[in-house]
């Protein structure tokens, strides 16, 4: 394998078998990664309430001291 048929790597290190073991990334594209891992995260947590009715912030603060 090539670091070239990955996006954004820069380097693979591979033990002698050459299964890799750390891939080297430029520090703004790992940054890249997180921003979208990040933006996936609340996108999915958007869809899990989409359907639900949102609370003022005392109904929220209501529901917090209830647990």
């Amino acid at each position: 394998m090539k670091a070239e048929e990955y996006p954004f790597v820069q380097e693979l290190i591979t033990d002698k078998q050459g299964q890799i073991l750390k891939v080297v990334l430029e520090f703004e594209e790992y940054q890249r990664l997180l921003d979208a891992l990040e933006d996936e995260g609340l996108y999915r947590a958007m869809q899990a309430v989409k359907g639900e009715t949102p609370l003022s912030r005392n109904e929220a603060l209501e529901k917090l001291e209830q647990l």
